[in-house]
């Protein structure tokens, strides 16, 4: 096997003292890998590149292929946007893996026999960062949730089940309200699991789910979610494990893959020789398996378990009168190089197999549905508050073939037959369908706008209302 060349970023605060405590293990362990360092991070936003990564990095980590990057700080206030999220969806690395695994009795936690992977859709949803200011009182956050991302990132769980043996995933969304984006996600996810009739499956809801996971997490083993609730439960469950210092993952695309420590750059303890790079090691442990060292993977990740029994614990673990020593960094790296070839003894010794790479077939694309325009909605900037005044000044804009139906505030019906209760702010949807027997076209929906203009109406958005094979793509106004 050819050495793999992988690009490394040591990041800001405690990331270079935790990236060179790992490679310095990687090293001792025999990976068979050759580096080369770029930059990126607090130092490059700063610098006046706002993505806080410069084009000739991205070149490095592009012919590489494979990142392991320490933390980074993005620099607070507005304007700069996660590198880590840039980094994802540049890439395409669509699938966030993160094993969460109870190291008791030598770590505490209330969950001893906890051991789940956390598998999290990683370049769509709320975290397509489409945001808008449309009216003085409303801001919005588009949530985007496509067939193909549904299809990878869910055929990915069931493919990560098999290979590990996994005898169940779960799928969380959120469907009882977000029926057309959570309900692709959730409708898909029925369809792969058909295809794995080996392997359980079940569906719940976001927050049920998170409380069970917190309260019962050993009735779970492999967790598929949307990402924003991957991105929330995935550090509720390493916290519960005992730690979030002791948690890696991976980002796994069709070309590419990065890997790292789940935890931010902790800037309060850089420098202090304090810091626990188990997290990244475990990241380093993930990319040995992808790149087929599972060997070297399956000696460090046993040694990295010895150290942990033998009581040697960073500060953020240690318990005092239950570890024997509070190690710093250089301490604990030195530990887990001494016990490279040794095995746990109460940890279920780690073996990786020969190859832990997951090759998806390639997405293929369903015949096209009969698509159908059935109306518009015409959102609103009116700062008055009586639904009934608005009702009477949109009917002005209506015409022979589409009239006003209904009006939202907020998404709560107000009209008609609103409530007096409701409290109504300055952003209104404005329903238009056809009159009965008619069909609508988009020259009709150009006609509404050209009336709003003649009549000062502040239309700031609008939504085609479509079906597709005669079924509704739309959402109802709460209490429609």
């Amino acid at each position: 096997m050819s050495t793999q060349k992988i690009t490394i970023i040591k990041g800001d605060g405690i990331g270079p003292e935790i990236m060179n405590a790992t490679l310095a293990i990687l090293q001792a362990a025999g990976a068979d890998i050759e580096t080369e360092e770029t930059e990126a991070g607090e130092k490059i936003y700063l610098s006046g590149i706002t993505s806080g990564i410069a084009p000739d990095a991205w070149d490095i980590i592009r012919k590489n292929k494979v990142l392991l990057k320490a933390p980074i700080t993005t620099p607070q206030g507005s304007g700069y946007k996660s590198l880590n999220v840039s980094i994802r969806k540049f890439l395409g690395l669509y699938a966030n893996v993160r094993p969460c695994i109870s190291l008791h009795p030598f770590v505490r936690t209330k969950h001893p026999n906890m051991d789940l992977v956390i598998i999290r859709e990683n370049e769509e949803d709320l975290y397509a960062g489409i945001e808008h200011q449309q009216t003085d009182e409303v801001v919005q956050c588009l949530k985007l949730i496509s067939r193909p991302g549904c299809e990878k990132i869910i055929r990915y769980a069931f493919e990560y089940a098999k290979l590990y043996e996994r005898k169940k995933v779960s799928c969380f969304t959120k469907d009882n309200i977000m029926k057309q984006t959570d309900g692709l996600f959730h409708k898909v996810f029925n369809e792969i699991a058909a295809e794995y009739p080996e392997i359980a499956n079940e569906h719940m809801i976001i927050d049920i789910g998170t409380a069970k996971l917190a309260d019962t997490p050993e009735q779970f083993d492999v967790i598929v979610t949307p990402n924003l609730y991957g991105d929330v439960i995935s550090d509720v469950a390493a916290q519960i494990t005992g730690s979030v210092g002791l948690a890696g993952s991976a980002n796994i695309g069709e070309e590419c893959a990065m890997f790292e420590a789940i935890h931010g750059s902790a800037p309060l303890i850089a420098g202090t020789g304090t810091a626990n790079p188990s997290g990244l090691l475990q990241g380093a442990v993930q990319m040995l398996n992808y790149i087929g060292q599972t060997e070297v993977a399956a000696a460090i990740q046993n040694a990295w378990l010895k150290t942990i029994e033998d009581g040697i614990h960073t500060a953020d673990i240690y318990k005092e009168g239950f570890s024997i020593e509070k190690a710093s960094t250089q301490r604990f790296t030195e530990a887990v190089i001494a016990n490279l070839g040794q095995l746990p003894a109460t940890f279920p010794v780690a073996y990786f197999g020969k190859n832990q790479t997951i090759q998806l077939p390639a997405y293929k694309r369903k015949p096209a549905a009969h698509k159908e325009l059935v109306g518009v909605d015409l959102f609103v900037h009116w700062q008055k508050t009586n639904p009934e005044q608005l009702a009477a000044q949109i009917k002005q804009l209506e015409t022979e073939e589409i009239k006003l139906t209904m009006i939202t505030n907020r998404g709560i019906k107000v009209w008609p037959d609103g409530f007096k209760e409701t409290f109504c702010t300055d952003h209104w949807r404005c329903r238009f369908k056809p009159v009965s027997g008619a069909s609508i076209k988009k020259e009709h929906i150009v006609n509404l706008l050209s009336k709003a203009i003649h009549e000062e109406t502040d239309i700031i958005k609008t939504e085609n209302l479509y079906t597709f094979d005669g079924e509704p793509a739309f959402s109802l106004g709460q209490g429609q």
